[in-house]
């Protein structure tokens, strides 16, 4: 056997390390693992919600003019066909 190769240690069954650790696929690993995925997944979620966010507040919400109440409550039957031009009249 040459001399570089006695030289280096033994380091158990695993031979990851001196520390012993199996590698990233023991339970720690991938209990680290789902963690990661979990928080990438909260990440982007949270940007996709952040944009989506923004992008609504450019957008005003569209208000009903009183025209509008007007022409709707007429078309619900409420008012008469004379109240609606009354209305209209004194609206504009």
């Amino acid at each position: 056997m040459p001399a570089a190769a006695a030289a280096q240690p033994n380091y158990g069954p695993y031979a990851d390390g001196p520390w012993g650790m199996p590698g990233m696929w023991g339970m720690w690993g991938i209990g680290m693992g789902l963690v990661m995925l979990l928080f990438w997944i909260v990440v982007i979620a949270a940007l996709i919600y952040g944009i989506r966010w923004l992008a609504a507040q450019g957008r005003a919400p569209h208000r009903e003019t009183p025209l509008d109440i007007a022409r709707r409550r007429h078309a619900s039957g409420e008012i008469t066909r004379e109240e609606f031009e009354t209305l209209k009249r004194d609206l504009s």
